[in-house]
């Protein structure tokens, strides 16, 4: 029998990885150039921003397997955090014109990162239910 957290698990996983992969792409297509700018102007090397495709290619891709979830998932975790300091800091404490958080979306992916890092892959996972970081 189907366990329902097991499969709530899954579907929290794979609809993270994905939508975050997406950006993942976008930055394969588009370059990482706008991320080196923003971590210059707060006096970091830009060079880091490769690390972009860490934590929207190389995360993304374990979390939809279930392979090494938890580290992936805090690797999403800090990536989002990174990139509300970089970018969206001062739409913190904003609310948007239909009365939800104006980082709504940037929340969703933090917190389901999050979830996910607590609560690890499930069973329908590469790794499985038993592995030391699913």
């Amino acid at each position: 029998m189907i366990r329902s957290d097991d499969t709530g698990k899954l579907v929290l996983r794979v609809a993270l990885g994905i939508l975050i992969l997406m950006h993942g792409i976008a930055k394969i297509t588009g370059g990482v150039g706008f991320v080196s700018n923003m971590l210059a102007s707060h006096g970091i090397p830009g060079a880091l921003a490769y690390l972009v495709y860490v934590g929207e290619i190389v995360a993304p891709v374990l979390l939809i397997i279930g392979l090494y979830t938890r580290p992936a998932a805090w690797i999403v975790v800090i990536n989002m955090l990174v990139a509300i300091w970089l970018i969206h800091m001062k739409q913190l404490g904003m609310i948007n014109k239909q009365g939800g958080w104006e980082l709504e979306l940037q929340g969703m992916y933090l917190f389901s990162a999050l979830a996910v890092a607590f609560m690890g892959a499930g069973r329908f996972s590469v790794g499985g239910s038993g592995g030391k970081y699913n």
